[in-house]
This record gives C-alpha cells, structure tokens and sequence, in this order.
C-alpha cells in the first residue's frame, strides 16, 4: 500500500508546488524589456491582439504568461541609416500606436513606473517603447527629442553597427583597427547626458566595451542592458564579461537576459550553421518572400521545427546565465529582456510569452525567495525606470 501511495502523494505536492509557483508569479510584476513584434508585423500585418499561430507575441499568450510590461523594440537595420531611420521608426511607433487604439481595453502606452503600476491594476499590458540603435536618431538631437515625446523609454546606443559617435561591440571586435574612434566621441556624451535630462534609460546591450565604459564614466542615471547574456557561460561578443557586469551594478543599473539561443548556449552557432547549410536554398526563397533576413530564418526554424528543436539549448541553460549573473552582482541587478519575436531560436519549452511562468517556477527550485523573484521578474527594472524618469 505505501509503494502505492508514494507516486500519488508526489503527484500532489508536485501540483501544490506548481500552483504556489504560478501564484508567485501571477502576483509579481513582470516586465520583458525587449521584444521585436513591430519589426515583424510591418511585414507580415498580423493582428498581434488576437491569439496568433505563428511567433512568439500577441496579446493573448501575453495575458496567459503573466507578462504585465512590455518594451517594444524600435529597430531598423543599418541600411537604413542615410536618411530613412528615424521614418523608419516612427512608422514602427504608428503600428504600436495603432495596435493599442484597436485594444484600448487590452494594452496601454505608459511613460513611467506609476503609469505602469496604474496599467497592472487596471489589468492591461503597459506597453513602452525602446530604440535599438543610435542610428535611428540619424546625428540629431532633435530626433532624439521627438522620439522621447512619442514615448521613447531606452535608448540603445548602438545596434550591431556604429554610429559616428559611438562604437559598437560588433565593430570593436571585427574592425577596430579601421575605426575612427573607440567608444563614445564627445558628441555621444552629449547624446548620454542629453538621455539623462530626457529621463529616457541609456541602453548598453549591443555597445562595445570602451562605448560601455565610457557611458557609465558619463551617465548620472542607472543604465540598462536590455538584452544581454554572460560572457563567462557564452563567449559571445554581444554578452557582458564579469568586470562590465560588476560596472553595471555599481552604477545601479540591471542587465535583463537575453533568451536567445546564440547568447545563452556557446555550442549553438557551430550547429545552426550546420543547419543552415543544409537548408539554404530555402532560406533564400523565403529571404526573397520577406525581404527579411532574420524573419526568414525565423520561418525556416518553424518549418523544420523538429529539426531545428534538436539544437536549441535546454532550458536549464538560461536559468544558469540568470543564476550566474545574480550571484556575482547581487539578485537586485538583473532582469528579463527575452529578445521574442528577434531571432530564430530560443531554449527548449521557451516558446512564446505564454512560458515566462517556467522561469519563476525553476528559480524557485533554486532556492530563490518570492521577494527574489519580484525583483527579477519586474522589480529591478522599476527601480531603474523610476530612477531614470523621477517617478
């Protein structure tokens, strides 16, 4: 009998644990500091606030996963940098502006941490928006103005190309010895400082490390690194090694992890090339369909999903990285910036926004505290957004 009873008595401390972990969760403030939804729909013109088949947002999944804030990203890639970003962004701002219009009962644009915290009583998404990459401000300060008016909320300094005032960690490691300069000009301390005035967070993901150093040497705000894994777990160029993470804390900011397979598990550029290989003449008809690229190769993991499934990383990987960057600056200074919707990959069961609940519930196995919790699901990035917009 008690051979019999032992499965049935661990099946129901296994439902209570996961009842208390969702409860943890639902209660808590989430908030994913980047996501690139608006960069895809411009192409495909989903209806984001209906439940969608494809991609890893919509409104739907979003309330199922607890996900209380969402930065959208304001991206455009560096061939629009001659005179067309700054257009470019607006346009991505209208589809933002235009999607809550469609669900003003569903999701709201907010400015500051009280209108965010007014948006989760009121049970709708607090949208926020965040420009990733310098380029799209085109030089001006007055862009950068206009942008901070219709709702800017982080500033990426750079993508994965340099501006002419600040360098990024693509070119300081792939062409530093042919750049004009390293790290930020004086021009792009002004632009920092110019962030700081505005209330809008400087963003350091995508930078290099002078530009890195030389923002937190300038800013007199917490920073943020929006979509950023750990050097020491991935070697990748775009995660941030221990002494810039320990910079990051000093200066009170918070690194929110990215979810993105390349940056969370070291082994998988070697084996996405390998698929890739296999499977390029149907990456280049769907490059031609969508004249995207990283759609493109959104949609050929989804066609050979089975395939593609085989080299993502576990789960496990990504609580690693969070777990890793909490014990070494401290559990206040790290956050959640999935990258959803801007990349072809993610860990295994981190599928759409509907799956943020498998986070809370394996760093509760850890031993994280529920007040831990709080602090990386939404918590640390309040503080910061408090801190940058003064309320």
């Amino acid at each position: 009998m008690k051979k019999l009873l032992l499965p049935f008595l661990l099946l129901l401390l296994n439902q209570a644990y996961c009842q208390t972990a969702m409860q943890i969760h639902q209660k808590a403030i989430l908030v994913d500091t980047h996501n690139d939804i608006l960069s895809n729909i411009l192409i495909t013109k989903q209806d984001v606030g209906q439940l969608q088949s494809t991609g890893n947002f919509d409104l739907v999944r979003a309330k199922q996963g607890g996900l209380d804030g969402q930065m959208f990203s304001i991206w455009c890639g560096e061939e629009y940098c001659k005179g067309a970003a700054f257009a470019f962004a607006n346009r991505e701002i209208d589809s933002l502006y235009a999607l809550i219009a469609r669900y003003p009962d569903k999701i709201t644009l907010v400015r500051n941490s009280k209108e965010l915290e007014k948006a989760v009583k009121q049970q709708k998404m607090a949208a926020m928006i965040g420009v990733e990459g310098g380029h799209m401000i085109e030089d001006r300060m007055d862009y950068m103005d206009s942008l901070a008016k219709r709702g800017m909320r982080y500033l990426t300094l750079t993508w994965n190309n340099s501006t002419s005032w600040a360098t990024s960690a693509r070119d300081e490691v792939t062409k530093k010895d042919s750049l004009k300069h390293l790290g930020l000009t004086d021009y792009g301390k002004q632009i920092v400082k110019h962030l700081n005035g505005l209330g809008v967070m400087v963003d350091v993901s995508h930078v290099g490390e002078r530009t890195f150093y030389d923002v937190l040497a300038t800013t007199t705000k917490p920073v943020i690194a929006s979509h950023s894994c750990a050097y020491s777990i991935d070697p990748n160029r775009r995660n941030l090694k221990d002494d810039q993470l320990r910079a990051l804390a000093k200066n009170g900011g918070v690194v929110c992890v990215n979810f993105y397979s390349g940056f969370v598990d070291s082994t998988y550029s070697a084996k996405v090339a390998v698929f890739l290989h296999q499977h390029k003449a149907e990456l280049d008809s769907l490059t031609q369909i969508y004249h995207d690229g990283d759609l493109a190769n959104i949609r050929l993991n989804a066609i050979y999903k089975t395939e593609s499934d085989k080299i993502r990383p576990p789960l496990s990987l990504l609580i690693k990285h969070i777990d890793y960057i909490a014990k070494l600056i401290g559990v206040e200074h790290v956050g959640i910036g999935s990258d959803f919707d801007g990349a072809e990959s993610y860990p295994l069961g981190m599928d759409s926004v509907a799956d943020y609940p498998k986070i809370t519930a394996e760093l509760l196995k850890l031993g994280y505290t529920e007040k831990d919790v709080d602090k990386i699901l939404g918590g640390n990035f309040l503080r910061v957004f408090k801190a940058n917009t003064g309320k």
